[in-house]
């Protein structure tokens, strides 16, 4: 197995500000690279939860952080009652590093990647809720044609979904490359040439549907800030548009500004400050980062300090 990268490790450490004797939680733990940098910092006194909906990526992390770290089969959506289970009332820090991993993307038999022929999967928790296939193959032209253009914000949306649709007449679709030759066959030659892999759009819009990730970010947000102590930080890495929005709108919500109308000679809104932003603009990972790998290009990381 190729050595696992964690995306801007040094900037996260930093704004989390980890020390001795602190507790932080990994909300996508996966093969557990940020995690370690925070159990190094922690030190034996301290506490890393590290939670995951991928027991293949549990597992990882398990091997490589050993009895270190608090590992929790679980959607960071819950992060309240989890560490409510695990008997943690507040926390030092909390990182969200969010869509799928490089383990994902890499794993054939996982359905993630355009790129290579597997089952037509896609769920992080593998025991539970419907596939990409199952979305695929039950959802009408309309329905495609929504996700698809709304998590994928793909312009061909409504051509694609009846390609796909056209396409599963003939055979159910239950392959990686099944869709994604549905999807290339949808989009004009002209258009093919230019930009990413055609259904790469595609791919991204069915992985968000399929694991409710853009509801569970919704959630999982006021949730770390209700964990988190004074002082303590809240970093989020999204990878596009969609998630880096939601995070961007709720952490400016937490400073409290003001909503009332102007003349109004006494703020009547109840606006308090939560939290104070400490990234004016998403950090990006530099050219050498971006260079050893890849995966970071598109990464923006966003941070807030909890307010007491």
């Amino acid at each position: 197995m190729a050595e696992h990268v964690p995306v801007m490790l040094a900037q996260v450490l930093r704004l989390l500000a980890c020390h001795a004797g602190g507790i932080y939680v990994d909300c996508t733990v996966g093969e557990g690279g940020h995690a370690l940098g925070m159990v190094e910092r922690a030190g034996p006194r301290g506490r890393v939860v590290g939670i995951d909906r991928d027991r293949a990526a549990l597992e990882v992390a398990a091997a490589r952080l050993g009895p270190r770290v608090d590992l929790v089969h679980g959607n960071y959506a819950d992060l309240g009652a989890i560490l409510d289970h695990l008997g943690i009332a507040a926390v030092d820090g909390v990182l969200l590093d969010l869509g799928a991993s490089s383990l994902q993307f890499n794993d054939a038999a996982r359905g993630f990647a355009y790129n290579l022929d597997g089952p037509l999967d896609m769920r992080y928790d593998r025991t539970a809720g419907a596939s990409a296939a199952d979305l695929v193959n039950s959802l009408d032209a309309a329905g495609l044609a929504s996700i698809i253009g709304r998590y994928g914000e793909e312009r061909w949306a409504a051509r694609i979904a009846r390609f796909i649709v056209e396409a599963r007449r003939r055979s159910r679709i239950e392959r990686t490359g099944q869709l994604a030759e549905a999807v290339k066959s949808a989009i004009p030659a002209a258009a093919r040439r230019r930009g990413p892999h055609p259904a790469r759009r595609t791919f991204q819009a069915l992985r968000i549907a399929v694991n409710g990730e853009l509801a569970s970010l919704e959630a999982a947000l006021p949730a770390a800030v209700s964990v988190t102590a004074p002082g303590a930080c809240i970093c989020v890495i999204s990878f596009h548009s969609l998630e880096d929005r939601i995070v961007k709108r709720f952490f400016r919500g937490l400073e409290g500004d003001c909503r009332c109308p102007p003349g109004l000679p006494v703020c009547g809104c109840g606006a308090r400050a939560v939290a104070r932003v400490l990234t004016a603009h998403p950090i990006v990972p530099d050219e050498s980062e971006v260079e050893a790998n890849p995966r970071a290009r598109s990464a923006l990381l966003r941070a807030v300090e909890r307010r007491g």
